[in-house]
C-alpha cells in the first residue's frame, strides 16, 4: 500500500488557500440528496455536523451520551490557541505553525500544522459569534494567557472552564440544526462496525444501548470524531467511556492506525491516591502561568511530608527545588508537557516525591508567590501604594479566584485541601493521545469516503501536543476543514442515490457484530471486565508508559496476548444482549484497548529513538532529554491490520518532509 498523503504544490502559506479554491463543489440544490454520519459529538464531532447541516446536507450525528453535552471535550479547561497577536508580543501565524511543529519534537505533518495555524484565528471569531464568554481585559478585549512551549500569550480562555464554553458553543449550533430537522441525532447510540461497499464507506452498524437493538444506517460519507486512546492505560484524565473502538472497528476494515505510541503525559494531575480509584482528576495546565513547581531539596524532608511530620509551608525557601526553573530557564515552568512530565518523574524517582501513596509520586504547584505578586499589583492599581500584608495576600486570593475559581474549587473537594493556603499536589498521568487513524491532507483514511477529524486522527501534533491545541484542532477540523474535503468527496454522489442497508454488506456486517456480543455473553468466564482493564493498564503504564525501554515493550507484547487469550477465555458478562447492559459496553472496548495496547507496544519497540512524549530510556543525551534519530526514524508510522495476530501488522511508512522550517534540537533552556 503507498501512502498518498495529498499535500498540495506551492508556498506553505498558500498551500490551504490555493487547495481549496480548486477542490470540486456541490450545488445547493445538490446537497438533500446526500447523506453524511458524524460519530462523536464533542468539538470535532458537533462542529461538523452543525456545518453540514448548515450547508444543506443530511446529518446522522451519533454520540453513546445521553447527550452532546457529555462529551469530553468539556473536560479541557485552560484555553485555545490562536494567532491573532492581541498582546502584541510578537505572535503570528508562522510562530504558531513553528511552535506546534517544534513542541511535537518535529514529528508532525508540516502543511497540516500550518493550516491549522492559520484557521486558528477564524475559530475565535466563529466561537465569539456564538456566544462563547472568553475572559476579557479591563478595556473589554479578548483576554490571553500563556500555555507550556511557547514564548507569546496566544491561549484564550474562558476561566477554568473553556472547553465546556466552547463545547456549548458547538451544541447550539447542533441544536439550531436538530430543530430544523437537518440532523437525525441518535444519543446513547454506539458504533459497533464500519460497513463498506465497493470498497467506500456507506454506513455504519449501531447499538441503542438502552434497548440493545442493533441498527444500520447508511450514508455516502462517514466521519469518526470520537477523541483519543487514553483510557488504555485504564488510569486516566479521560472521561470513563471514552475509548478507541470506532476508530479500532475503522483499522480492521482497512484504515491505517498511525503512530500508536505517541501517547502524552500531561504533568499536571492530582497524584494517584489507591488502588480502587477508577480515572484520574486533571488540574489545567493554566495552573502553571500562575503556579511554581517544587520539591523538597532534602529526601529527609520529602519523606517526613509522606509521613504527615511537616508541612510543605514549613519547607524554608532555600531547602525548596524549583526544578523546571533550575533545569529549563528560558521557559520555566511553561516547558512543554512531555519535558515538564519526565521531570517530575526524574525527582520522584530520586526519592523527592511528596505524595503519601503507594508510589510515593507527586510534586507541587505553589501558588504564593503569584498571591503576594498579584496581591501587591491589584493593591497599586487600586491606589494603595502601603498595602499590609494581610491586604496584599487577601487581595492575591481573590485575583487567583477570579482566575482559576473553580479549578481551586474541584481541587479542595477531592482532596479536602484547601490550595489557596497549602500547594496542590500534582503528578503526570496519561492525558491525550497524539497517534489514531491515518488521513491525508483532507483527513480522509485510507478508505475512501471514510474522514477522521479531532483527536481521533494522527494529524497535526507530532509526537506531543502543546496545550490548549487540542480544542483548536477539534473546531478547525469540524468548522474550517472537513466542509471543504468532503464536499470534495461528495461531489461524485449526487446522482448516487439513496444507499439501502438491505445491501448484503449491511447484513454480513450486523451478522458479525451479533455473534461477537453473542461470544462475550456466553462465554462463563469467572473475572469481570474490570479485572482485565486494570491488569491492561498496569502493563501498559509500567511498560509502555512514561519511560519505555527495549526488555520491557518485548515483555509487554508477551504479556499483553497473554491477556488477550486470557480475556476471551475467561472474562464474563452478565445479562443480556437486548437491554441497558454496561457491562457488554465496556467488554467490546476493552477487547479492542487489549488489541491496540499490542500495537503501541509494536509501534514503541520498533520507534529506536526518545521524541516527544515517546521516550525510549536508551536513546537520551546526557542531561536526559529526548534524543531523535532525523536520519532514520523522521517518519509517520501507519499500521496495517492483518488479523486477529497484532504481530503480523504491516509498518508503513509516510516520510516527513520539512520545507519551510529548519529541524533542530529541541531546547527550552
Amino acid at each position: 500500500m503507498k501512502l498518498d498523503s495529498k499535500i498540495p504544490e506551492g508556498h506553505i502559506s498558500q498551500k490551504w488557500t490555493d487547495y481549496k479554491d480548486h477542490l470540486k463543489l456541490v450545488a445547493p440544490n445538490n446537497r438533500p440528496k446526500i447523506d453524511i454520519i458524524v460519530v462523536g459529538t464533542g468539538l470535532a464531532g458537533a462542529s461538523a455536523a452543525a456545518s453540514f447541516a448548515e450547508m444543506g446536507y443530511n446529518v446522522k450525528a451519533f454520540c453513546y451520551q445521553d447527550s452532546p453535552r457529555r462529551a469530553h471535550s468539556i473536560a479541557a479547561q485552560g484555553g485555545i490557541n490562536a494567532a491573532k497577536n492581541y498582546q502584541n508580543d510578537g505572535d503570528s501565524t508562522f510562530r504558531l505553525f513553528y511552535d506546534t511543529i517544534k513542541g511535537g519534537d518535529y514529528r508532525a505533518r508540516e502543511a497540516n500544522v500550518h493550516r491549522l495555524a492559520e484557521v486558528s484565528s477564524n475559530i475565535i471569531d466563529q466561537c465569539v459569534a456564538q456566544g462563547v464568554p472568553f475572559a476579557r481585559d479591563y478595556g473589554g478585549l479578548l483576554d490571553n494567557r500563556s500555555f507550556g512551549g511557547t514564548q507569546v500569550q496566544r491561549t484564550f480562555y474562558a476561566a477554568g472552564q473553556t472547553g465546556q464554553q466552547l463545547l456549548l458553543g458547538a451544541y447550539s449550533a447542533l441544536s439550531r440544526q436538530i430543530g430544523l430537522g437537518r440532523v437525525d441525532m441518535y444519543n446513547r447510540h454506539e458504533m459497533l462496525e464500519l460497513v463498506k461497499v465497493n470498497g467506500k464507506a456507506r454506513g455504519i452498524i449501531a447499538r441503542n444501548l438502552v434497548t440493545g437493538e442493533i441498527e444500520r444506517h447508511s450514508a455516502h460519507a462517514v466521519i469518526i470524531a470520537t477523541g483519543g486512546y487514553g483510557n488504555v492505560y485504564f488510569l486516566s484524565t479521560n472521561a470513563m467511556g471514552s475509548n478507541v473502538s470506532a476508530g479500532w472497528k475503522v483499522h480492521k476494515q482497512g484504515a491505517l492506525f498511525a503512530n500508536p505510541c505517541y501517547v502524552q503525559i500531561h504533568p499536571t494531575c492530582i497524584p494517584v491516591h489507591g488502588t480502587n480509584q477508577s480515572k484520574l482528576t486533571l488540574m489545567s495546565e493554566s495552573l502553571r502561568n500562575s503556579g511554581r513547581i517544587w520539591v523538597p531539596k532534602k529526601k529527609e524532608d520529602a519523606e517526613a511530608i509522606r509521613a504527615g511530620k511537616m508541612k510543605p509551608t514549613q519547607i524554608a525557601e532555600e531547602d525548596r527545588d524549583y526544578y523546571l526553573e533550575r533545569k529549563y530557564p528560558a521557559f520555566g515552568n511553561l516547558v512543554p508537557r512531555d519535558v515538564a512530565s519526565r521531570a517530575a518523574k526524574e525527582v520522584c524517582d530520586a526519592g523527592h516525591g511528596i505524595e503519601a501513596n503507594d508510589t510515593n509520586e507527586g510534586v507541587y504547584l505553589d501558588f504564593s508567590s503569584e498571591i503576594q505578586s498579584k496581591g501587591k499589583q491589584v493593591a497599586y492599581a487600586k491606589g494603595n501604594h502601603n498595602p499590609s500584608q494581610e491586604e496584599i495576600t487577601t487581595l492575591g486570593k481573590k485575583w487567583l479566584e477570579e482566575k482559576y475559581g473553580n479549578l481551586f474549587t474541584m481541587y479542595q473537594k477531592i482532596t479536602d485541601e484547601n490550595p489557596y493556603e497549602t500547594p496542590m499536589k500534582i503528578y503526570p498521568a496519561v492525558h491525550y493521545t497524539m497517534g489514531g487513524v491515518w488521513v491525508d491532507y483532507n483527513l480522509q483514511s485510507t478508505i475512501p469516503g471514510c474522514f477522521v477529524a479531532g483527536e481521533a486522527n494522527f494529524s497535526d501534533h507530532g509526537a506531543n501536543r502543546l496545550g490548549a491545541s487540542a480544542l483548536m484542532q477539534g473546531l478547525a477540523d469540524g468548522y474550517f476543514v472537513l466542509p471543504y474535503t468532503v464536499s470534495d468527496y461528495l461531489a461524485d454522489d449526487i446522482r448516487t442515490g439513496k444507499i439501502s442497508t438491505d445491501l448484503p454488506e449491511f447484513v454480513e456486517a450486523e451478522k458479525n457484530v451479533k455473534e461477537s456480543i453473542e461470544k462475550f455473553l456466553s462465554n462463563n468466564g469467572t473475572k469481570t471486565v474490570d479485572h482485565f482493564h486494570k491488569r491492561l493498564g498496569l502493563i501498559m503504564w509500567n511498560k509502555v508508559g512514561m519511560g519505555r525501554n527495549e526488555k520491557g515493550l518485548q515483555e509487554a507484547i508477551k504479556d499483553l496476548a497473554t491477556l488477550k487469550e486470557e480475556f476471551y477465555k475467561d472474562v464474563f458478562v452478565p445479562g443480556s444482549a437486548d437491554e441497558l447492559n454496561p457491562e457488554l459496553e465496556k467488554a467490546l472496548r476493552v477487547a479492542d484497548f487489549i488489541e491496540l495496547g499490542q500495537l503501541m507496544a509494536i509501534d514503541a519497540l520498533q520507534r529506536k529513538e526518545s521524541c516527544g512524549g515517546h521516550f525510549r530510556e536508551e536513546y537520551q543525551d546526557a542531561e536526559g532529554e529526548t534524543l531523535r534519530d532525523d536520519e532514520n526514524f523522521k517518519f509517520v508510522g501507519a499500521w496495517e491490520y492483518m488479523g486477529y495476530d497484532i504481530n503480523q501488522e504491516v509498518l508503513h511508512k509516510e516520510e516527513l518532509k520539512y520545507e519551510f522550517i529548519k529541524i533542530a534540537a529541541r531546547n527550552y533552556k
